[in-house]
């Protein structure tokens, strides 16, 4: 086992923009650079999480070029040689496929371990334990293993994976499935009957899988974004390198892994894990996760500068301008330095819609 691990590598995807964040959340300091439950980033949790399974020096994170200076300022200890930038946001698979470019150089059977920079996980051991068996398993296998969470209620904001859970489908003994589908977030009812059935799980967006492997399933199924990748990869290390990742990701379409690879290949499977995760995927979750005061609300900063009367189950994140609420409940309130937002918690999936505005009216100050 030693042998193994000491062949995998890390890869932490901290491209996005988290626009349900709006607005503290902004194109050069999005979700993964800010605080959230912790005196310390979301990104800066993850890397020290899985530091304690992988060396900082088999660490990777891929960003994009606009986002250079927050992730310096944040992360101003890590290796600079291990940041690669993307030109463009163009989804999962070219990021993924990018990162493993970089990490064949260094191992050409290296274990990929994928992890999003933006999570919240309470039980470090247990997802340790759970990365372990992964790394395991998906070299000695070679098989495309994706980390399924047990749901706990009939969640709609996450996408679910349905497992077939049998003798023949187990392929580790540490509770490794066979991947029988991958279902799109669904509504209330459809997730209520996940639920029920017992083999869904909630898509974590995490993944592990040997380095050569997924370059083979992008060749496969995603031919078009491989020849993209190999014209890279003949660059990397010369002088016209940033000219030609710049043309290629001009050309690459923008799909995710889960698309584009995993719901495709016959080597999916997936760890049945439970170790406290959650995606922070909007305000209402972390209203769900925070500590409440007697009246049931969560004041996420400069709890001085809130003035609460009568005012019951509402998250308060302040700035500089002092805030006063009276006779209000269940809303999200967040103020910055140029912008507030004032939503009912059920409606914080809808906070996207406010981006999506701006960008429409080209209001590009607030965003």
């Amino acid at each position: 086992m030693d042998r193994i691990m000491s062949k995998a590598f890390a890869v932490i995807m901290a491209g996005g923009v988290g626009s349900r964040f709006w607005p503290k959340s902004r194109a050069k300091k999005p979700k993964q650079f800010l605080n959230i439950l912790s005196s310390k980033s979301l990104i800066e949790q993850t890397i020290e999480r899985v530091n304690h399974l992988i060396p900082e020096e088999n660490i990777f994170i891929v960003s994009n070029k606009n986002q250079t200076a927050e992730l310096v300022q944040v992360l101003p200890k890590f290796p600079i040689k291990n940041i690669i930038l993307e030109p463009l946001s163009k989804n999962t698979a070219p990021c993924i496929g990018l990162a493993s470019l970089f990490i064949r150089r260094e191992q050409p059977d290296a274990v990929m371990v994928v992890l999003p920079s933006d999570h919240l996980i309470t039980d470090q051991e247990k997802f340790l334990n759970t990365l372990e068996i992964g790394i395991e398993t998906a070299y000695k296998t070679g098989g495309l293993i994706t980390i399924g969470i047990q749901p706990t209620y009939p969640s709609t904001g996450y996408g679910y994976i349905q497992f077939i859970e049998d003798e023949e489908s187990e392929i580790s003994g540490k509770g490794v499935y066979k991947v029988k589908t991958f279902a799109e977030k669904p509504d209330f009812e459809t997730a209520k009957k996940f639920l029920e059935s017992g083999d869904f799980l909630w898509n974590s967006g995490m993944f592990i899988w040997r380095v050569d492997v997924i370059l083979d399933e992008i060749k496969i199924h995603l031919p078009d974004i491989y020849d993209e990748l190999m014209k890279i990869d003949e660059a990397i290390g010369n002088d016209d390198f940033k000219t030609v990742l710049d043309q290629a990701y001009g050309r690459m379409r923008a799909i995710s892994i889960d698309y584009g690879v995993m719901e495709k290949t016959n080597r999916a499977y997936v760890i049945k894990a439970n170790f406290g995760w959650s995606d922070v995927g909007s305000w209402e979750e972390v209203y769900n996760l925070a500590p409440k005061d007697e009246n049931g609300n969560y004041i996420a900063s400069n709890k001085e500068k809130v003035v609460l009367i009568d005012v019951k189950n509402c998250l308060i994140e302040g700035n500089k301008a002092l805030i006063a609420m009276i006779g209000v409940e269940d809303l999200i309130v967040v103020s910055t330095e140029d912008a507030i937002l004032i939503c009912k918690r059920d409606r914080a999936q809808d906070v996207r819609n406010v981006v999506n505005y701006l960008k429409r009216k080209n209001m590009e100050k607030y965003l």
